[in-house]
């Protein structure tokens, strides 16, 4: 621990020293370097107007000014706009964030992708879609698929905040809050005309042969009303990666199997279509409803690490069959007077169908899997206007309020193929009939004074879990409630003209869901079952950072530590602790069970960017990503030879990371072109559990460097072309804690028409 405190300190130190210094050494600079004015003023235009209320910030160079009026500086966060998602063409909204800091996307298929923040990931880590929560009462521990559920090219922009987020919004914001916010209607509020503004992408990918598109409609209906209905489909192939990654030992990773040329990976590929609807209504100039509906329907997306498993037969296969999302709400956002500003209600549903099987053919055994979640949701989050102090300064007013509810029902079934008979299980992946009720509140406020900003809040939350007991099986009863209360408190001080610093504390917490105290499923270190006793896990978040503001040089730096108490974390079991009449988990390669640990875990790491703006159209871009993590070791003190446990690293850290993109951009044309280069270094330090992950090679996941070459041209607003020169040298690599290899050499192409 003192080792960890002396590294934090460090970081601190040296982040905050090299912002502190680089005002005094970029006067002079300034003097000699100062681009073309005018066409500064024309980037910073052209950012504004295609990012609404959108500022040139920090480590992205399209930041959004937050959401629900908090103000952009008061975390670390960075976004993606839409123009920043046409020109890098993502193959998912997870794939969208590989390019900024503090984030690292692991993938364990290729229709699956799961954004880790600061190390953190899964339940860990909350995730929204236009307000509504996508976490339910079935997120699975670790990386999980449901982010990819949300189809990018529907998307307006995606955010990412930094750091414990609980206070703000609720339950798993541990490691940070993702938030995706839809395209809006386009309101005729001059003319008042019906109009009709057709849109068409077509799409193409090389290294899975990819292909697919959207189309859409918008329809604009008098001065106040105007909706958006459209449509998409693609289907990816096998993915072609650069070649095979080896473990430290020469041996290649056990996942994925190639074909016979060595790059083709088995177990890739996937149909998937998508449906919106989205109708905004002007009520009057400051409030507005919005009713919405999002589909999203993947069809034959193999686990790749399962598929084959590894040391298995080739033909064994774990198979989903069905990934489907659906969500409908309906919304009130604006302003209603002065102590209701930013107003955000919204009462939703959804539901999210997996079906999967598992197919055995030497044994003539082929399992089934069978879960639907729907959930009800109430939310509603607002602001005061801001109230003057008699001498100096202002305080604003945020609070909101939210509900939850989940219902799963859950089946699994045994058909053995041969004589074409079919029997049903007791229980399923979860238990049938269970439920999850998530309730909050938050209250926050925010001190402006000459010179420094006070920011503070805090939420109750109460949670509750059921699930009724299955004897055959023998799965406990689940009668649980949890209550938390956490708070937040940051410092802003403008110390000089170009720079800011900040100093935020914010704790978090995670109540065990229904995955955590009821599951029994194959995960990719082994087989995991359930632990009906857990309790929430807690975070505090200790975070220094600094922004460094010129007209042509925007910097920013943060350096955080994360403490983690009651982290739930898989602990080593063997087959003899397998519950019964689950033949699974004893053919497993290795047994695990969820845990809270004792002793606390620990984070620590230092992220952001920056983003320089140069004469003549161009632009550069660069972030890091640094997060060390170490926590208590959950293997048997007996196995281990001792009596007291000792510390070991925590699991699927992501390593030290970055990346650069330089842009050439000439407005007057509307050509771009790019280059882009993500490096991460190898990540040595392996947790109990990734050593008996097959996903990570031997000695763990070696570091890599890729290229990217992008150009496009844009006319106006209804013609774009796009092109990505992917992975330029074919180098192989993944992402650690992957399944998949990442794509080799290839061209994705895109191309849109509006009317």
């Amino acid at each position: 621990m003192i080792q960890a405190g002396a590294l934090i300190i460090r970081t601190s130190v040296y982040t905050l020293s090299v912002l502190l210094a680089l005002p005094f050494g970029l006067v002079r600079a300034q003097a000699t370097q100062q681009p073309n004015s005018s066409t500064l003023a024309e980037i910073e235009a052209e950012a504004l107007s295609q990012l609404d209320g959108e500022a040139s910030f920090g480590a992205t160079a399209n930041v959004r000014t937050a959401s629900h009026g908090e103000p952009k500086s008061s975390l670390s966060r960075s976004v993606v706009s839409r123009r920043q998602l046409d020109e890098r063409l993502p193959r998912s909204a997870p794939d969208a964030l590989r390019f900024e800091p503090g984030v690292s996307i692991q993938q364990t298929a290729h229709g699956q992708a799961s954004p880790y923040v600061r190390g953190l990931t899964g339940q860990q880590v909350v995730h929204l879609f236009d307000g509504v929560r996508l976490n339910n009462g079935i997120f699975r521990q670790g990386p999980n698929q449901y982010f990819f559920t949300i189809d990018s090219r529907t998307l307006d922009r995606l955010e990412v905040i930094r750091g414990s987020a609980s206070t703000r919004y609720g339950s798993d914001a541990l490691g940070g809050a993702i938030l995706a916010r839809p395209v809006e209607p386009w309101v005729e509020t001059e003319r008042g005309e019906f109009r009709l503004h057709p849109r068409v992408i077509g799409r193409f990918a090389s290294a899975d042969l990819e292909y697919g598109g959207r189309g859409e409609v918008g329809a604009s209906v008098g001065l106040r009303t105007a909706a958006i209905v459209g449509g998409g489909y693609r289907r990816a192939g096998l993915l072609r990666s650069g070649g095979v990654v080896r473990g430290s030992d020469g041996n290649p990773a056990l996942v994925p199997r190639f074909e016979d040329d060595g790059r083709t990976q088995l177990g890739t590929g996937f149909r998937e279509a998508t449906f919106d609807l989205r109708v905004r209504h002007e009520l009057d100039d400051d409030l507005h409803l919005v009713a919405a509906a999002y589909g999203f329907r993947q069809f034959d997306a193999p686990r790749t690490d399962q598929c084959p498993p590894p040391e298995a037969p080739v033909s064994e296969c774990l198979n989903i069959d069905q990934q489907f999302r659906t969500l409908t709400y309906v919304g009130l956002r604006g302003d209603a007077g002065p102590a209701m500003r930013d107003i955000e209600l919204i009462a939703s549903w959804q539901r999210h169908n997996e079906q999967r099987t598992r197919q055995r053919p030497r044994s003539f055994v082929e399992l089934g899997f069978d879960n639907h979640i729907d959930t009800l949701g109430l939310s509603f989050r607002a602001a005061t206007r801001a109230f003057d102090f008699p001498r100096s300064g202002h305080v604003t007013l945020r609070y909101g309020a939210q509900a939850y509810r989940d219902g799963v029902e859950s089946s699994a079934s045994q058909r053995f193929t041969d004589i074409d008979r079919t029997f049903a299980e007791s229980r399923g992946q979860y238990i049938d009939d269970s439920s999850y009720v998530s309730l909050g509140g938050f209250s926050e406020a925010e001190f402006v004074l000459p010179y420094l900003t006070i920011r503070g809040g805090g939420r109750v939350s109460a949670v509750g879990a059921r699930a009724a007991p299955d004897p055959e099986s023998s799965s406990t009863s689940v009668q649980q409630e949890w209550f938390a209360a956490v708070g937040r408190i940051g410092l802003e001080s403008q110390i000089a003209e170009p720079l800011t610093l900040y100093a935020n504390v914010d704790q978090g917490f995670r109540a065990p869901n229904l995955d955590d105290l009821t599951s029994r499923q194959q995960v990719g270190p082994g087989f995991q079952f359930e632990n009906a006793n857990l309790k929430p896990e807690r975070t505090t978040t200790y975070e220094l950072g600094g922004r460094l503001e010129y007209e042509w040089l925007k910097i920013e730096g943060w350096a955080f530590a994360t403490l983690l108490r009651d982290g739930i974390q898989r602990a080593v079991r063997t087959s003899d602790d397998c519950p019964p009449e689950t033949p699974s988990c004893g053919a497993s390669r290795t047994q695990f069970q969820l845990i809270n640990v004792d002793g606390r875990s620990i984070i620590l790491g230092t992220d952001g960017g920056a983003t320089a703006y140069l004469p003549l159209g161009f632009s550069l871009r660069a972030t890091y990503s640094y997060a060390w993590g170490e926590g208590p070791d959950t293997t048997s003190p007996a196995a281990l030879g001792t009596s007291e446990r000792g510390r070991v690293p925590l699991s699927r850290v992501p390593p030290l990371s970055g990346t650069v993109e330089l842009l050439y951009r000439h407005l007057a044309t509307g050509v771009y072109a790019a280059g882009a280069v993500r490096l991460a270094r190898a990540q040595r330090r392996l947790a109990p559990s990734d050593l008996a992950d097959a996903r990570i090679p031997i000695g763990g996941t070696p570091g890599y460097a890729t290229l990217d070459l992008r150009a496009g041209w844009r006319y106006e607003d209804w013609l774009r072309l796009s092109l990505v020169f992917e992975n330029v040298f074919d180098a192989a690599y993944r992402v650690h804690g992957s399944s998949i290899n990442g794509p080799g050499r290839g061209l994705i192409a895109e191309a849109e028409f509006r009317m």
